[in-house]
């Protein structure tokens, strides 16, 4: 899936280990493995035994994130889940480097993925969960426009801890609107010389500058 700034490619531990272990290993890199069912990596081979699983993992899938001005992966995203029987899946285990934080090919990424889910699988409904106390995810699950759908309580155990999880949803008949949501804030027209932003994807979806809605966060 090739985009303006990212690239998704099959996870391939070799091929992307280096650039994944420099960004995300590391005692430096703990916080970024704090809700996530794995890691963090002390040690160069349990992180590289890892990465081996999840690239020969069918379900979930990984895709590495691809920075397209250099060539390194900067992150990871799965498909997983997969119902075909209901065309429903789920986008989890996403994991971004420092270096693709908060930039447009954080955004894209994501646009990519739910893009190739409803274009070009056919599925009808597209899932994010995320621990109900991971609260820049659930508020990345609503930026993007996904629509919150509640809490399951002590779903699932995670490093030996319960785990309240938080669940939302986008469907095929929303994707139209939030896919030109996507691309309008993609463009280029939408950034300053400097890079920065003119108006917010949340904003998009209200039509207005500066929206109040609790879902524009």
């Amino acid at each position: 899936m090739n985009g303006a700034y990212v690239t998704l490619e099959p996870l391939d531990a070799s091929r992307h280990g280096d650039a994944l272990w420099e960004g995300a290993g590391g005692a430096a890199h703990e916080a970024l493995w704090r809700y996530m069912g794995d890691g963090p990596f002390a040690g160069r081979a349990a992180f590289d035994a890892c990465l081996e699983a999840k690239a020969v993992s069918v379900d979930p899938r990984f895709f590495a994130l691809v920075d397209r001005a250099t060539g390194r992966a900067e992150g990871h995203a799965a498909l997983m889940r997969d119902e075909p029987r209901h065309r429903v899946i789920e986008v989890g285990h996403i994991l971004y480097c420092g270096a693709l934080q908060r930039t447009r090919g954080a955004t894209e990424a994501m646009y990519l993925l739910a893009r190739h889910v409803f274009e070009e699988l056919g599925y009808r409904r597209y899932e994010w969960k995320c621990d109900a106390l991971n609260e820049p995810s659930r508020k990345a699950a609503l930026r993007l426009g996904f629509t919150f759908e509640g809490i399951f309580r002590q779903h699932m155990i995670v490093k030996g801890r319960n785990r309240d999880t938080a669940w939302f949803s986008m469907l095929d008949s929303e994707w139209p609107a939030r896919k030109r949501e996507f691309e309008r804030w993609l463009a280029e027209s939408n950034f300053d010389a400097a890079g920065r932003q003119l108006t917010p994807l949340a904003a998009a979806r209200c039509g207005l500058p500066a929206c109040t809605s609790p879902t524009a966060l």
